[in-house]
């Protein structure tokens, strides 16, 4: 071999390699093609068998004859049965049931769903647990119910009397902490009638009346030992009993007291 010749292949070298990787990527795109093709049409033709199964299977007994609801009481069977969209004659074994778990669970006073199927009769069983109103958001002249987690009821609501009412921006985003801490003393917690979250830093707690109670001003900080202050005052002192305008538990080593002159 010359030296020309030499240099023509070395000159030729990297055309070549650059052909044949041309050449194995389109088959390689081709073979890909075939198989996506041929996956598709099988999967097309298995969702046709299935599809047909599941009509012939529903007309000899696998239909569904009933969809039953437990634990609802703010939640109406109406909302659930045009939530999950289900048909009586529907196959049961076709039923995806979480999507109809979702489906319910996206209805505003459903905290969980437990979805099963039930056969002979063919039932679809959905056991509902509704949210709890813990508190009366008051924002803007409006009323909005609070769940347990601190989060807002998307739903119309009568505001109800022995309902905790709360006041401030922020304060849904906060009630549960508090709650949590105040909860547990029943007899005190019992005459708290109003809560206002101030500059969104910490809490008054109106009691016995909204407009005319105790108001008891709480720190920013430590919020647990103030009112454990509160019941012991209470407990030992009755200081709740007395006709004040307010009670002042923001100094660590302090109670401030005012008396209601109009009384």
């Amino acid at each position: 071999m010359t030296a020309d010749h030499k240099i023509y292949e070395t000159v030729l070298w990297p055309y070549r390699l650059i052909g044949n990787m041309l050449l194995i990527g389109s088959i390689w795109l081709i073979t890909v093609g075939v198989i996506t093709i041929r996956h598709n049409l099988i999967g097309q033709q298995i969702d046709s068998l299935l599809s047909e199964i599941y009509q012939k299977s529903a007309v000899i007994g696998w239909g569904l004859d009933d969809v039953t609801l437990e634990g609802r009481n703010k939640t109406s069977k109406q909302d659930v049965l045009q939530a999950i969209n289900l048909s009586r004659g529907d196959n049961i074994l076709n039923i995806d049931l979480q999507k109809v778990r979702e489906d319910v669970q996206s209805l505003p006073w459903v905290k969980d769903v437990v979805v099963t199927r039930r056969y002979f009769p063919n039932i679809i069983h959905i056991s509902i647990k509704e949210k709890t109103v813990k508190s009366i958001w008051q924002y803007q002249n409006e009323f909005y119910p609070i769940d347990e987690d601190g989060n807002i009821i998307e739903t119309e609501y009568v505001p109800q009397q022995n309902v905790l009412q709360i006041v401030g921006e922020g304060a849904p985003e906060h009630i549960k902490d508090l709650l949590q801490t105040i909860e547990k003393d029943k007899d005190v917690f019992s005459r708290l009638k109003a809560a206002n979250y101030i500059s969104q830093r910490r809490w008054d707690l109106i009691f016995d009346n909204v407009e005319h109670g105790i108001t008891v001003k709480m720190p920013e900080d430590d919020l647990e030992s103030a009112w454990k202050k509160l019941v012991k005052l209470d407990k030992t002192h009755g200081i709740l009993k007395y006709k004040l305008t307010f009670i002042d538990l923001r100094l660590k080593n302090k109670v401030i007291v005012k008396v209601n002159d109009e009384n």
